[in-house]
């Protein structure tokens, strides 16, 4: 004699499935939680870290792979904004014909430091396409030293408040990137 399964009524069903995906839910999102709260820990800046990750609304969800993009991808945001930046500020020492000449090799300097860094976060996105994950940490400490390079053509002088903000920012996403790159360190 086979025996029968009863199945719940549909609102109890229904009950029974909504409270299933709401536990399933908060579990993904406690883990990522966890995640970032583990990559956090490791970087400079606990507060900027979490603040960085959680710009991207993936974060609440993400695995470690979700993770390293998402951390590739704020890096490689602000270094092109960075990068604009430079280039603006660059078109208006050449259009006002002023003799800022300094600022402007110091501002060079700069430009170059961060076509390698958008370049090197590139590679990096395309790293975590083919999901080797080999080259991640060495890519992120290639697009931070574009930002140091830029920093040190300042040395002496103060920079412009929003390029030392753009240096900083980028040195240290570039961090977070090489923590998130630990993670694929045991796989």
């Amino acid at each position: 004699m086979a025996s029968r399964v009863s199945c719940p009524s549909p609102p109890r069903l229904l009950h029974c499935l909504t409270l299933l995906l709401l536990f399933s839910t908060f579990h993904a999102s406690d883990a990522a939680t966890a995640l970032v709260e583990k990559v956090c820990r490791q970087a400079s800046s606990y507060s900027f870290c979490v603040r960085s990750l959680y710009s991207d609304s993936r974060t609440p969800e993400a695995d470690e792979y979700t993770l390293a993009y998402i951390s590739v991808g704020v890096a490689y945001s602000n270094a092109t904004s960075t990068q604009r930046y430079i280039s603006d500020q660059l078109k208006s020492i050449e259009v006002s014909g002023s003799s800022h000449r300094d600022q402007q090799q110091r501002l060079q300097i700069c430009s170059r430091g961060y076509q390698r860094a958008v370049s090197a976060l590139v590679m990096a996105h395309n790293d975590l396409d083919s999901e080797t994950f080999f080259e991640l940490a060495r890519l992120a400490g290639k697009a931070s030293s574009g930002a140091s390079d830029c920093k040190a053509a300042f040395k002496g002088i103060p920079p412009p408040t929003a390029l030392a903000k753009g240096n900083q920012d980028l040195m240290h996403l570039c961090e977070i990137c090489g923590v998130v790159a630990k993670l694929f360190s045991g796989m």
